[in-house]
């Protein structure tokens, strides 16, 4: 990986000489979920700029090509993965994943978007019209429930991506984007919005405890609202608010329902 990392940045310094098998390397070990855009390292999450820099160039050595898929048509540069059937994934049309984005055998995907970049775990459903945005991180055993929207990034290079972690519930038309972290086995009910700039408050103690783009283990989050002063007068703007705890001792997904069933998070 450093020779490749090596050959990449070179390519990024000077892409008009650029080493495109170098690229086209990384795109597969990207399709084949070997190389990560980012990656848990000893707790803490690695971003690998480098491979996004192998993205960006991939896009600027690809051509405009004619795609078929049925009797369906496409003009990109990027071709939609396929031999579903090798990967022990289940695809229902018209579910659509970009090549160089990765989803672990298993997983489920009604009809959805997963774009270049993306690495989506083990037994994840990614539900119908829900989106997976370029280079988002899903754990394992994660549910992205119907309309779920993750962001995406490819730039800056700095930014890291959007990352669900092993277990979590993401309800209904939920919007995770700009790198927000959700941690282990969260749940959020339907329509949170989670944002570098939201305020996540747990309100369960006896004085309010504030987070902004992160989300802590296991917590159930439903979408609430502060006041705010403004020129004009005090109005209610958008936040998240952290009602509650999944039970470690129950299993996950008893523990998912009595989680929705306790705090009355719709999802």
């Amino acid at each position: 990986m450093n020779e490749l990392q090596k050959r990449i940045e070179a390519s990024w310094n000077n892409p008009e000489q650029g080493d495109r098998s170098a690229v086209e390397e990384v795109i597969d070990l990207l399709d084949k979920g070997q190389l990560r855009v980012a990656e848990p390292l000893e707790g803490e999450w690695q971003l690998n700029e480098w491979v996004k820099k192998a993205v960006l160039l991939y896009f600027r050595y690809s051509g405009m090509q004619e795609m078929q898929a049925g009797v369906l048509s496409f003009y990109d540069k990027v071709p939609p993965k396929s031999s579903w059937s090798e990967c022990g994934v289940r695809v229902v049309p018209p579910a659509v994943v970009r090549r160089g984005a990765y989803v672990s055998s298993g997983a489920v995907l009604m009809p959805s978007y997963v774009n270049i970049g993306a690495y989506v775990g083990a037994g994840t459903m990614v539900d119908t019209w829900a989106t997976v945005g370029s280079c988002a991180q899903i754990g394992a055993g994660v549910h992205l429930s119907g309309g779920v929207g993750i962001g995406g990034v490819l730039e800056p290079l700095q930014a890291a991506p959007v990352i669900v972690e092993d277990g979590c519930f993401i309800g209904s038309r939920c919007i995770v984007v700009e790198g927000a972290h959700i941690a282990k086995g969260a749940v959020l009910g339907a329509n949170v919005v989670i944002t570098q700039s939201t305020h996540i408050i747990d309100v369960t103690g006896k004085e309010p405890v504030e987070y902004k783009g992160y989300v802590p283990e296991r917590s159930v989050v439903i979408p609430g609202v502060r006041d705010r002063e403004f020129a004009a007068g005090k109005y209610g703007v958008p936040c998240a608010l952290i009602v509650g705890k999944r039970s470690a001792s129950t299993d996950l997904k008893t523990s998912l329902n009595e989680a929705l069933r306790e705090f009355n998070v719709p999802c």
